[in-house]
């Protein structure tokens, strides 16, 4: 109790400091540089140089920089209330054989995604600061989701100044501010997935959107998006479907119905290049990672929905859009948390206000507000016609419409809301929004479920076995590496390494010896678990049987790898 009672005034107070700070961010500049102080003390800047200091960047920097600190310390305690899983353990063993001198992560197979150029560099300075322990997901979580709020604001900020830049600003961070308990916080920031992959998609926008007119812009934007492509797949639709979209149709409306040259449409045809060949590129960097001996990838299915799955997928859809924005209130009884919950659909309500706006006047609006509104589009096409949206938790896929949304909400609605007077109504939300925030920061860290598991081992001197994958990798994390469970699975009575997060060298028996195997409750995902039956036929009768809660662990006198089939290819 002590310890939560100490992060609660720190976390409130660095809050009360960030909303103190933010209408600061765009102050005009005064007319005389001079520091104003009472009576005697008052006196004019001597040096001609720092006339030239404008007050209101350096008050801007200011607000940013404790801005990033205030969110990231609320929302480091928020990803800690979710348990770190075997998926956010995997990336973070990758990213410790990265640090330990395997950069192209050699005979790894990693998943349908590989994080290698966005968040597995991150994990590599974090575990270079503070080693490999669990703590690494919640960090990097922390600092990835304050990242993302900071760049819808500055997006939703546009070119404006004064009131209008501090209510797009506020207006955007604050749809941002409250991830919701449970599936939400699992999904936005439970371990590297698809919101990271907006870093660079989010960073490509704001340079186009701020950026001159110049030839070196869209090359650098085409970069940005290869370096996101590379790490994930699902940037081409979040991020070069729509560059590559709004550039064409910038370029057709110039040609077409303003009759100018193509040569005036430079800058747009330069963009739609380059951003498709950043997809060339990513591609070639891949293939000449695997020829390299460097990992290789899940493939991923593109096979388009059926008529009879379509409305499933509508329904996950809008409840995941429910999720995302923190107003997902089914099952719930009636309470003040549904009643806060429910709040939150004034934030999915001017979201959705936002993109309906941009896309109605999508001809006249500016190049962010275009990027952002196909983004959209394009990112709900790509998920309600493919095969992906089966349940809740696959929302993860669209995990870009809320910072789109939110960044679009800011940028097209704050001057009409302002105009409207809705002002002090926008503001009672926000303070319900910090209510719900608060709820969460006061929540205890969520026990690590294969803490026990972890500690029984480690009593029992067993170093080295085999498990099934959702308890294996988040257990070798949980020791530091000192126990080191792999993963395996079984199709009918054969027993095979695991082929999903892994690494080839955890297998070779002239170099490993497990001689145990845990035997645990079957997990959401498996889809092949192992049994008493197929580990004893495959392995033989165990010397030693111990039961641990709802686990088992089976000791042999033999290195079980010897035994095992090879792992099934994608």
């Amino acid at each position: 109790m002590t310890a939560q009672r100490t992060r609660v005034p720190v976390g409130i107070s660095a809050m009360a400091i960030f909303l103190i700070s933010v209408p600061a961010l765009f102050l005009r500049r005064a007319r005389k540089p001079a520091i104003r102080l009472p009576g005697v003390l008052r006196f004019r800047l001597p040096v001609p140089r720092l006339r030239r200091i404008r007050l209101a960047t350096a008050w801007a920097v200011l607000a940013w920089a404790v801005g990033a600190c205030t969110l990231f310390v609320v929302y480091l305690q928020v990803s800690r209330t979710s348990a770190v899983t075997s998926d956010g353990a995997s990336n973070a063993l990758q990213a410790w054989d990265m640090l330990h001198g395997n950069l192209l992560l050699r005979g790894w197979q990693v998943s349908d995604v590989s994080f290698y150029t966005t968040e597995l560099p991150q994990y590599m300075l974090i575990e270079h600061w503070r080693g490999l322990t669990p703590d690494v997901v919640h960090i990097a979580s922390a600092m990835t989701y304050t990242l993302i709020a900071l760049l819808a604001g500055m997006l939703a900020k546009g070119r404006a100044t004064g009131r209008e830049a501090v209510l797009r600003v506020m207006l955007a961070v604050g749809i941002m501010l409250a991830p919701q308990p449970g599936n939400a916080i699992y999904v936005l920031m439970g371990s590297p997935d698809h919101m990271g992959s907006t870093v660079p998609v989010l960073l490509a926008f704001l340079l186009l959107d701020r950026a001159p007119r110049r030839w070196y812009v869209p090359v650098a934007a085409g970069l940005v998006l290869c370096w996101g492509l590379i790490a994930d797949g699902i940037v081409l639709f979040t991020g070069i479907g729509p560059v590559v979209a709004v550039a064409a149709i910038r370029a057709y409306q110039s040609r077409f119905r303003l009759g100018q040259r193509w040569l005036a449409s430079w800058f747009e045809l330069e963009l739609a290049a380059t951003a498709a060949g950043a997809i060339w590129l990513a591609r070639t960097a891949l293939r000449e990672i695997a020829a390299h001996g460097g990992f290789t990838v899940w493939p991923i299915s593109t096979a388009l929905t059926s008529a009879g799955d379509f409305p499933h997928y509508l329904t996950i859809t809008s409840q995941g859009l429910l999720l995302l924005f923190g107003a997902y209130f089914f099952s719930m009884t009636v309470s003040f948390a549904a009643a806060l919950a429910m709040t939150h659909l004034a934030g999915l309500g001017l979201a959705a206000w936002g993109g309906c706006s941009a896309i109605r006047r999508f001809s006249r609006a500016d190049l962010g507000a275009q990027l952002l509104a196909a983004g959209i589009a394009l990112t709900l096409a790509a998920y309600l016609l493919g095969t992906r949206a089966y349940d809740l938790l696959s929302t993860r896929d669209i995990t870009a419409l809320l910072p789109f949304g939110a960044a679009l909400a800011g940028r097209m609605l704050a001057g009409r809301l302002a105009s409207a007077r809705l002002v002090p109504a926008l503001a009672v939300v926000l303070v319900a929004y910090l209510i719900s925030l608060g709820e969460v920061v006061v929540r205890p860290a969520a026990p690590q479920p294969t803490a026990r598991l972890a500690a029984w081992l480690s009593a029992h001197h067993l170093s080295y076995g085999l498990c099934d994958y959702w308890d294996a990798n988040v257990t070798t994390l949980m020791t530091g590496g000192r126990v080191r469970l792999r993963s395996v699975s079984a199709n009918g009575m054969q027993v095979s390494r695991g082929s999903w997060e892994e690494s080839a060298s955890w297998y070779d028996p002239v170099r490993n010896a497990a001689n145990f195997l845990v035997l645990a409750p079957d997990q959401p995902g498996s889809s092949f678990h192992t049994t008493v039956a197929s580990v004893r036929r495959r392995f033989g009768q165990p010397v030693r049987i111990y039961e641990l809660g709802t686990s088992t662990i089976l000791v042999w006198n033999q290195n079980l790898l010897t035994a095992l089939a090879p792992a099934a290819r994608p």
